[in-house]
């Protein structure tokens, strides 16, 4: 049934009923779950669905891994789909974060979730390819400084890890959203928003216009949009213009999807599109308030494992693998790598993320309310 849409208030943001807005105050349970599935997902790819050819161009295993654990093999193969759900979820989460704060507060909210498992992670990782070499390279000192900042992938900088070119995208989207941010979030200025970034990612490659596709994005935009046309959804109810967002957003996608399998060279683009479309429908259902009675606690510790679980996995993963893969069954290798990584990315959100976020956000406030105070600085 379709919600009808309540008229504007003199203040420009539309009021919603009451329903919605008790949900949409109330933490979504069934979203930390399906974080710690895509992290799984993208994890379980890296070490048994793309090592599929002969050494020694195969880093990992010395021999196609479908012919070591050929069912593993078949189902990790899709797990890249992963990284395109993160990046749904994250259109969701961050227009629901960010949802009447002012910029500054969408800025140090971006900054403590962002830099401090990542830094953490670019000094892990350096650290462990400098005593345990052989599989991965490793990068020069400066190098690695840089990858510190988050922003070596616009500046030609290799990553410590390969799996860091998914947070450019990220970066971008949070650059390009703090413009609505900035003046202020409404149902009418969300959907303007998904209406001019789609038309722009979907024209500025066809104009070659290399600095406007940089910004735009357009292989990550219609995630995002799907994303952000979800929160909408659950905030203000369903109608035809969110579902027409979202069928655009599925149909830009499955074309982006078929790219990405001409790339991997492991799935098949049925496949994958049957997932990603079995995904935004179990999205859709969290945006309409289905899986509102999912409130169980643990998920709440599930998804804060994911970030730290997603930026350390891979290079180091795929080194211990690569050491260990004559000492055990494949697939006990394979479970106690995924078992030790969660384990690790607890305890690196428990002592390193969570405290470090803290004094960040706290130094942070400070500053910009001096920065607000004092019209020496604000001059």
């Amino acid at each position: 049934m379709v919600v009808p849409r309540q008229a504007a208030s003199s203040t420009g943001v539309t009021p919603k009923p009451a329903a919605k807005r008790r949900r949409s105050g109330s933490r979504l349970y069934a979203i930390d779950g399906i974080r710690l599935i895509a992290a799984l997902m993208v994890a379980v790819h890296h070490f048994a669905g793309t090592a599929r050819v002969e050494a020694p161009g195969n880093l990992i295993w010395d021999r196609p891994v479908n012919e070591i654990m050929p069912t593993v093999s078949r189902v990790a193969a899709y797990g890249w789909i992963g990284v395109e759900i993160f990046f749904v979820i994250s259109g969701f989460v961050i227009c629901m974060s960010c949802w009447g704060r002012t910029p500054w507060q969408f800025f140090v909210s971006r900054v403590i979730r962002l830099y401090p498992a990542y830094w953490f992670a670019v000094v892990f990782t350096s650290a462990f390819l400098m005593f345990v070499p052989g599989v991965w390279e490793r990068l020069r000192g400066r190098e690695i400084l840089f990858n510190l900042t988050m922003l070596q992938s616009g500046s030609g900088v290799p990553n410590v890890d390969g799996v860091y070119w998914t947070l450019w995208s990220e970066l971008r989207f949070y650059l390009l959203f703090l413009i609505v941010v900035f003046t202020g979030l409404t149902y009418r200025k969300v959907v303007l928003f998904c209406c001019v970034w789609g038309a722009v990612a979907m024209l500025a490659p066809a104009a070659h216009f290399p600095l406007l596709t940089m910004i735009a994005d357009p292989d990550g935009a219609w995630y995002f949009i799907a994303g952000l046309a979800l929160y909408l959804m659950h905030r203000f109810g369903q109608d035809l213009l969110l579902w027409g967002i979202l069928a655009m957003s599925w149909l830009m996608g499955q074309a982006e999807l078929g790219r990405r399998v001409d790339f991997e060279h492991v799935s098949s683009w049925r496949g994958s599109v049957l997932i990603f479309t079995a995904f935004l429908l179990l999205m859709v259902a969290v945006s309409l308030g289905l899986t509102d009675r999912i409130r169980w606690k643990w998920l709440v510790t599930a998804g804060s494992m994911t970030y730290p679980l997603y930026l350390m996995h891979y290079a180091v993963g795929t080194t211990l693998i690569n050491r260990l893969k004559d000492t055990m069954d494949a697939r006990l290798l394979l479970a106690v790598v995924i078992v030790g990584f969660m384990a690790l990315s607890w305890l690196v959100h428990r002592f390193v993320e969570r405290p470090l976020a803290r004094m960040l956000k706290n130094a942070l406030n400070w500053s910009f309310e001096a920065l607000r105070n004092d019209p020496a600085k604000a001059a």
